[in-house]
């Protein structure tokens, strides 16, 4: 199969909240047929067993926006098996990565996990339980919007920059679309065209954050 074809078969199922105002503009995908480090998470590694996991797939989700800040990359990563079945997944929230897919596997639909994801920060969970136990789940989206201005991550230092007049005016727009999570969520329907090679979003990513900036 074709690096797209593969995302297509294996792609998270996402449910974002009904008042949720962004949606993933690209996604790099990176297959592992070994074990080696994440090349689109500073710190990660792909570990599994190869005679349990055939391939291992790593969807690096890409958001204009956070509803605080401009600049949002999330991950979700789909283990599978010798038989073409998903054995283990995995997501990113806040920096860190948990579990996606319940022993159970009720989440699982077919080859697809359901995962949900919070309104307005985008992390990752497979359950709405999850989100509902994060603190400051309704005043991330509301109170706090547009608190963090341009993130500059590490692997995109002098690529692009913040400066105060760039951060009131992302900070200026999230403000502008702030909004109160409905806990309502529909299932997103991921077009192919938003796949690529995670080396191909890496080199479009300073593209398109020079060309918000100038739009604001």
């Amino acid at each position: 199969m074709t690096l797209t074809e593969w995302a297509e078969t294996y792609s998270p199922a996402i449910f974002f909240d009904e008042n949720e105002p962004f949606r993933p503009v690209r996604i790099g995908v990176t297959l592992f047929e070994r074990p080696g480090p994440s090349p689109s998470m500073e710190g990660r590694r792909i570990e599994f067993d190869p005679d349990e996991v055939k391939l291992a797939i790593e969807y690096a989700i890409y958001f204009d926006y956070d509803i605080g800040h401009l600049y949002e990359l999330e991950h979700f990563w789909a283990y599978v098996g010798h038989d073409g079945s998903v054995v283990d997944a995995e997501a990113s929230f806040h920096g860190r990565y948990f579990k996606a897919l319940f022993k159970d596997k009720r989440n699982l639909e077919g080859t697809h996990v359901r995962i949900y994801s919070q309104p307005g920060k985008h992390a990752f969970a497979p359950s709405i339980d999850f989100l509902e136990l994060i603190p400051n789940l309704h005043s991330a989206s509301y109170e706090e919007a547009g608190n963090a201005g341009l993130l500059v991550p590490a692997m995109f230092e002098g690529r692009f920059a913040a400066d105060a007049e760039t951060d009131r005016k992302v900070n200026a727009y999230l403000q502008s679309v702030r909004f109160r999570p409905s806990l309502k969520f529909r299932r997103y329907s991921i077009d192919s065209e938003l796949y690529a090679t995670w080396p191909e979003l890496e080199e479009e990513i300073p593209q398109r954050i020079g060309e918000i900036v100038r739009s604001l």
